[in-house]
């Protein structure tokens, strides 16, 4: 059975590289940027542009919503945090230039959110993945995610914002539920045995904490927090800082930056879009909080992407990562 998933791994990896047309790598592989215009503490802009997601070309569903193209058995599918994403990037695109058209997919983003939340098993409101994925194990349908918590909330949030419309707040608060429940019920948070909290994009045993996964769902949480200014919130949001500024030396290579916490002998190195990703979220988070740490290591790990010798390590080391282990 792990062989089987592995070649079915192979092949869906294969499909979305190397074929002809859009698979889902061409949504989620745009270039990171920071948003300037963002206005941190009153939920006016998204921290990030997403401006080529605002424009994704394709496919949608007969309601405009974006499919992604995951080939091969699993096909075109909704997934929320693309969903969230470019709601989001046409949120940014609505404010800069004040189409109607932009706001229009903001919204209609926003409205499929809230249709969309369900409980799970232990009666915690997720938004979920209708298709299976290889990830360390094989993750079954209906799967939930702490990123898609994390983008879901800054979304609906943002269209309460815009609108007064209470539908979005309410989705929103439902959603928050997560982060305050454990992985084991049913939410998407884990405490380590140092005490650090983790938002986890993918609930799997040992967590991996997966870096951009957990800086994005702290930023609902953040959001969260400016919506409603409920203590639980806030006292979330400044234990996930606290951990992320003890953890990042922990995502350090010295020439690279890690993916996750794989717990593998060889751990789990970034590609260079995620590397790239990483940079910008951490010059936020120095914008955010005003940490001086997160700007060091952004600038720290962008001096890697300049230096010849570090960039090949970091592709000698993440090939020798996937004969290993993919």
């Amino acid at each position: 059975m792990v062989a089987t998933n592995r070649l079915h791994y192979y092949r869906r990896i294969l499909s979305a590289y190397l074929l002809p047309g859009n698979s889902h790598l061409n949504f989620w592989h745009e270039k990171p940027e920071l948003n300037a215009n963002a206005r941190l503490s009153t939920l006016q802009g998204y921290y990030m542009l997403f401006s080529a997601k605002a424009n994704y070309a394709g496919p949608h569903d007969a309601s405009g919503i974006p499919l992604l193209d995951y080939r091969g058995k699993i096909g075109l599918q909704h997934n929320p945090i693309a969903i969230a994403q470019w709601g989001l990037g046409n949120y940014n695109a609505y404010l800069e230039s004040g189409e109607s058209k932009c706001r229009q997919k903001f919204l209609a983003a926003a409205d499929w959110l809230c249709r969309n939340l369900e409980e799970n098993r232990f009666g915690v409101w997720v938004w979920t993945h209708g298709f299976d994925w290889e990830y360390r194990s094989l993750l079954k349908a209906p799967w939930y995610s702490g990123l898609a918590q994390g983008q879901g909330i800054s979304l609906l949030l943002r269209a309460y914002r815009d609108t007064s419309e209470y539908q979005y707040l309410g989705a929103a608060l439902c959603a928050f539920d997560a982060f305050l429940k454990p992985l084991d019920r049913g939410g998407v948070t884990f405490t380590d045995t140092g005490g650090d909290i983790w938002f986890e994009e993918y609930i799997v045993s040992p967590p991996t904490h997966i870096l951009n996964g957990f800086i994005w769902a702290l930023w609902g949480v953040y959001d969260y927090f400016l919506a409603t200014r409920e203590e639980s919130a806030r006292q979330l949001c400044a234990q996930a800082c606290q951990t992320l500024l003890r953890n990042l030396p922990r995502y350090d290579l010295s020439f690279w930056s890690l993916y996750e916490q794989s717990g593998t002998r060889l751990r789990m190195i970034a590609s260079p879009f995620y590397h790239r990703l990483h940079i910008v979220q951490l010059r936020i988070m120095h914008r955010l909080t005003g940490e001086e740490v997160f700007g060091e290591y952004a600038d720290k790990w962008e001096n890697y992407t300049r230096n010849e010798a570090k960039r090949l390590c970091a592709l000698f080391y993440k090939s020798a990562f996937k004969l290993c282990y993919y």
